[in-house]
Order: structure tokens, then sequence, then C-alpha cells
């Protein structure tokens, strides 16, 4: 497909498809970088559900930073990944102490905490508008569809170079936003990603590690300060004593929850 065809294609279907989303009606760093930490490994239905309220309960980095730990896991809670949460607060305690702004680079987004290349260029694409290149799942989608029709085993590094090429650069926010809702809308017709070197599917929740670490921290969140005893926790989550200490020490050592002689909980 010719480059000038491929661009009218996208735009065109961006013009009669575009979605709505409340975080595309903001160019506020702080607002953007949280819609994506959101949209990091969640489907946008859900995501969707909770911006507005946490958006507006933590509208800049000083609300992030003051909230208690606790608190900012229960309004997390359905998202799933706490990891998130808890580096949107180091984020915004990193922020606040040098300044209080986000940095407009990338070099100085890279630097702060859980923020790497895809998620400093999609701050830097659709808060500043700035001509950055990077990939995403749909976007792989598509230059897969339309590029390597025939293609198994497509990489990241044959894709990039077309990214770069059909760029809009006079207007990158909205590109971006076409060639996003472009690709969710192909999902429906196959699944091209299947055909990327990078392809994997993702793991099985249920009974999975990651859900019996969500159902920790809900109990402990739920328990408002109370310690609660390894014992106690691992009959609540229906796992045997040693599986559940090993959850809790990982906990602690990434900060989500605090040791002492009583038990375990959510620090303030």
């Amino acid at each position: 497909m010719e480059k000038d065809d491929f661009r009218r294609l996208i735009y065109e279907f961006y013009k009669k498809n575009r979605r709505s989303f409340p975080w595309r009606e903001t160019n506020d760093p702080w607002l953007i970088l949280l819609s994506e930490m959101m949209l990091q490994q969640t489907q946008t239905s859900r995501v969707a559900t909770k911006w507005e309220s946490l958006a507006g309960r933590f509208p800049n980095p000083q609300t992030m930073a003051d909230v208690e730990l606790a608190e900012l896991l229960s309004l997390w809670s359905g998202l799933g990944y706490n990891r998130r949460a808890l580096a949107l607060k180091k984020i915004a305690e990193r922020v606040v102490s040098t300044g209080g702004s986000l940095p407009d680079t990338y070099d100085g987004l890279v630097a702060l905490p859980m923020i790497g290349p895809y998620t400093a260029k999609a701050v830097l694409a659709f808060a500043y508008n700035r001509p950055v290149v990077f990939i995403e799942t749909n976007i792989r989608r598509i230059f897969i569809h339309h590029f390597f029709p025939d293609q198994e085993k497509v990489t990241d590094r044959q894709i990039l170079p077309l990214v770069e090429e059909t760029l809009d650069r006079k207007d990158p926010r909205n590109w971006y936003y076409a060639l996003m809702d472009y690709g969710s809308a192909l999902r429906g017709v196959e699944n091209p990603n299947r055909r990327s070197a990078h392809y994997s599917r993702q793991s099985t929740f249920e009974g999975s590690d990651r859900q019996k670490r969500g159902a920790l921290l809900r109990l402990l969140t739920a328990s408002q300060g109370r310690a609660r005893s390894c014992e106690e926790l691992s009959t609540d989550i229906n796992a045997d004593p040693e599986k559940t200490m090993q959850l809790l020490s990982a906990l602690v050592r990434e900060g989500f929850v605090a040791e002492s002689p009583e038990g375990y909980r959510i620090p303030s």
C-alpha cells in the first residue's frame, strides 16, 4: 500500500468512527500520564469507567503525592496491576519534590519510576503534540495487516520505519488517536498481531499469583490499618501459608505492605 493512500484510509475512517474518551479532551501532561498508566494491560472500556473519578480526585501531582496508599489502592480497585498505582504515587512524589511539573522531554520522563519508552512517547505525543515514533498493540496490528499481509514473525524493528514515514508530523496527537481507533476496529476482523514476533498469549488470571496478590491488597486495604497475620490472610485467600508468606514478602519489598510484630498492613 502507498503511504499517501494509507494516511487517507486512516483519516477517512477516523472522521466517521472516532471513539470518544474523556482523556482525549485534555492535553494536561499529568492527566495524560494518568490515562496511559491506567491503560497499561487494562481494557479501554474498564479504564473509561474509572478515569474521570481518578482524574477528579488526583487532578495534579500534589494530590497524588499526598494521598494515603490505602485510599489510592481502594480507588484503584478493579483495574488490576496495582504496581501502576504505586508507581503513580512515586512519580508524583518525585515531581513535587523537583518543582511540581512533569518533564517535557523523553529523557526526563523515562527517568521517573516505571515510565518506559512507550509511556514517555505517548505523553509527548498526546500532551505536547510532539512527532515521536512509537508502537502499541493497535498500531502494530495495522502495520502488519497492511504492509506485511503474508509474513510471519514480523518484528517491531521492521514496523518502526513505516510508522515514522507515515507519521503526520503536523498533528501527531490526532494521527495516533486515528491509528489506535482503526487498529481497534481491525481486532474484530482478524488479529494480525498473532503474526508479530512479539506476540504471546496472556497467562491465565484465575488462581495465579497476580490474583492472590490482588486479594491480599484488597483484604489489607479493607482492614483500615489493622495488622493481619499471615495465617489469617492465607485462610482468607485460600492459599497455603508458605505461598502467602512469599507473596506478602514481595509486597513488603515493593512498598505496598508494611510488616510489624503484629502482622501486615497497608503503610500510612
